[in-house]
C-alpha cells in the first residue's frame, strides 16, 4: 500500500474508533482504483492533444507515455539547454504517414554543418553573404533541424542524387526575394558537389536567372514575381514595395516563363503582408489599351485572394499532372522586435547568436490567415488531380533569430558605419545568411524529391 493510502485508511479508521460507533468501510482494491485513476488521466490527456491539434495550435507540445507516466524531457546538447521532446507525429505535410518534418528543434552540429562554404558559392547574392560582409560568428552556419520523434529524420541532402532525378529536367523557383534565398541556398549546395567551372554555367535575363548542371542538363531557375501575377513589382531592380497595384486578370506573362518546367517552387507571402496598420494595396481590372481599366482599392489579404484565385485557374487548365511537380513554401518570418523574445527592440536580431529555445514561439509578425487561405485554393486542385505540396518551413524558421543578415551584407553598397550603427534602421532581419536555414528548407525539398 502506497503511504499516502495507508496514512488516509489509518486516519479513517482512528475517526470510527474516536467515535465509538461501528461502520463498514468498503475500499476497492487500490491496484485497481490506480488503473482506472490512470486510465482517465490517459483518456483525459488524449482528449486534451486532439482538441489543441483541431484547434490547429502551433505549440509543439510533445507527450511520452511509458508505463502509465507522462514525460517531458529537456535535453542539454553542445553545452546549450534547449527544449527536447519525445514521441512520434502523425499530421502535416510530412513525406510519409509516421513522421512530420515540420515539428522538430535545432540541434547544434559542428561535424555535418555547414554543408557548403558560403565564400566559395559562387552562386551567393551579396544580400545573403554574411561571412564574407563582416559577420565573425559562425554558430548560426551549424545548427541541423532534428524532426520530432523516434526515427524521424530528413534525409541526408546528396547532390549527386538531386542531380539525377533532375536529369533532363527544369526546376524553377518562383517568387520574390526570399524565394532567391532559397533558390541560391539549393545552387549552392549543389555546387559544392560539382566544383567544376566546366558543369555549370549562370545566365541572367532580366527576371530569371539560370543556373544549369550540363552534364546532368538539369536546370534550376529563379523568376521574379513576388505577386504571382502582374504587377507594377514585376522589375527585380526597380520596385517600390509600400505601394502595390496587381492586374487581377493577367498571369500569362509569368506563366509563359515556368510552363514547360517539371517542378515549380512557388513563394509568395512577404509581399502580401502589411508593413504598417493601415496598409491597402490596389487592384487593376482591365487595361488602359482597352480603355476599360478599373482601380479597386482592398486589404493586402483579399488582393492574395485574388491572386491565388487566378494561379490555381491557371495552373488546373494548363499543368499536366503527370509531369509536373508543384511546391509552395510557407511563410518565412521576420525577426524585427527583439522584445518578443526578451531583447530590445532598437537592435531588432542584431548580435543574437543562438535560436529561440522556447517551445511553440511563434513570431509577432507572421500573418497565418494567407497561408490558410493558399491551402483553401490550393485544396481546389485536387479534384482534377493536381496536387499542391506545401513546405511548412514556417516553424522552424520562427526560432532563429540569429539566422538573418543584420548589417552584415551588401545592397549596391556596403552598408557605412553609422548604418551599421544604427540597426533599427539598417539590420535586415527578413532575409537569411547563407549557409543557414534555407538549407533545411531544401532538404524538405529534397526529400519529396527522392522519396515521392
Amino acid at each position: 500500500m502506497a503511504p499516502e493510502e495507508r496514512m488516509k485508511t489509518e486516519a479513517s479508521h482512528k475517526a470510527i474508533a474516536a467515535g465509538g460507533g461501528k461502520m463498514t468501510v468498503l475500499h476497492s482494491p487500490v491496484g485497481v482504483r490506480s488503473i482506472v485513476t490512470s486510465l482517465v488521466a490517459f483518456f483525459i490527456l488524449a482528449s486534451s492533444i486532439v482538441f489543441l491539434l483541431d484547434r490547429g495550435q502551433e505549440e509543439q507540445v510533445q507527450v511520452a507515455v511509458e508505463h502509465g507516466r507522462q514525460e517531458v524531457q529537456v535535453k542539454l546538447e553542445s553545452g546549450l539547454q534547449e527544449p527536447a521532446i519525445r514521441g512520434t507525429t502523425q499530421e502535416g505535410d510530412a513525406s510519409n504517414e509516421e513522421c512530420n518534418w515540420s515539428r522538430g528543434r535545432w540541434v547544434y552540429d559542428n561535424v555535418s554543418r555547414p554543408l557548403y562554404s558560403g565564400l566559395k558559392c559562387s552562386f551567393i547574392f551579396p544580400e545573403v553573404a554574411c561571412d564574407k560582409y563582416g559577420r565573425k560568428d559562425a554558430m548560426y552556419q551549424h545548427w541541423r533541424w532534428q524532426p520530432h520523434g523516434h526515427g524521424c529524420d530528413l534525409p541526408r541532402f546528396d547532390a549527386i542524387k538531386l542531380l539525377e532525378n533532375l536529369r533532363n529536367k527544369r526546376m524553377v523557383f518562383v517568387g520574390d526575394s526570399v524565394n532567391r534565398n532559397q533558390w541560391v541556398s539549393l545552387v549552392c549546395m549543389v555546387e559544392a558537389s560539382i566544383p567544376d567551372d566546366r558543369l555549370k554555367i549562370r545566365t541572367f535575363n532580366g527576371s530569371l536567372i539560370s543556373f544549369k548542371a550540363l552534364e546532368y542538363n538539369a536546370t534550376i531557375d529563379f523568376y521574379w514575381s513576388p505577386l504571382l501575377v502582374e504587377s507594377n513589382s514585376d522589375n527585380p531592380i526597380i520596385h517600390r514595395v509600400e505601394y502595390r497595384i496587381i492586374r487581377a486578370d493577367r498571369i500569362e506573362k509569368h506563366a509563359s516563363v515556368w510552363r514547360d518546367a517539371d517542378i515549380i517552387v512557388f513563394n509568395s507571402y512577404l509581399w502580401w503582408r502589411k508593413q504598417k496598420d493601415d496598409m491597402r494595396m490596389k487592384v487593376m481590372y482591365g487595361s488602359f489599351e482597352d480603355g476599360d481599366a478599373k482601380l479597386d482599392e482592398m486589404e493586402m489579404v483579399d488582393g492574395f485572394e485574388i491572386a491565388l484565385k487566378k494561379l490555381t485557374e491557371w495552373l488546373g487548365e494548363n499543368i499536366d499532372k503527370n509531369k509536373t511537380r508543384i511546391f509552395f513554401a510557407g511563410s518565412s518570418p521576420t525577426h524585427s522586435w527583439a522584445s518578443n523574445w526578451g531583447g530590445e527592440d532598437k537592435n531588432k536580431c542584431l548580435n543574437e547568436t543562438e535560436p529561440i529555445y522556447k517551445t511553440g514561439y511563434k513570431a509577432a509578425t507572421t500573418d497565418y490567415s494567407l497561408m490558410a487561405k493558399a491551402k483553401h485554393y490550393f485544396r481546389t486542385l485536387e479534384p482534377k488531380g493536381i496536387h499542391v505540396q506545401i513546405l511548412n518551413i514556417t516553424e522552424l524558421s520562427d526560432y532563429r533569430k540569429d539566422g538573418h543578415p543584420t548589417v552584415y551584407r551588401k545592397q549596391f553598397a556596403p552598408l557605412t558605419k553609422e548604418q551599421i550603427a544604427d540597426p533599427a534602421s539598417y539590420a535586415d532581419c527578413t532575409h537569411w545568411c547563407l549557409p543557414g536555414v534555407p538549407d533545411v528548407w531544401n532538404e524538405f525539398l529534397y526529400g519529396y524529391l527522392v522519396q515521392k
